[in-house]
């Protein structure tokens, strides 16, 4: 059984639920530093991601627009 941890010390409820975020963080951030890929610098990321996001509004902002015409 693991010790209840404190809201405003741990966004976690338990210790065994903070070490194993904390194991699957520190795997993730080793397999990315030995991921064998060129880095991508951090304005072509944000322009990629600027794009994707542009896409998804203009997809949602479709969408709520058909079905405001479909309620009239």
């Amino acid at each position: 059984m693991s010790i209840a941890l404190s809201p405003i010390v741990s966004e976690f409820e338990t210790e065994e639920q903070a070490a194993s975020h904390d194991h699957w963080f520190r795997t993730k951030v080793q397999a990315s530093r030995d991921d064998p890929r060129p880095s991508v610098p951090h304005d072509q990321a944000m322009a990629r991601i600027r794009k994707k996001l542009a896409g998804k509004l203009a997809n949602q902002q479709e969408t709520t627009a058909g079905k405001d015409s479909c309620d009239n």
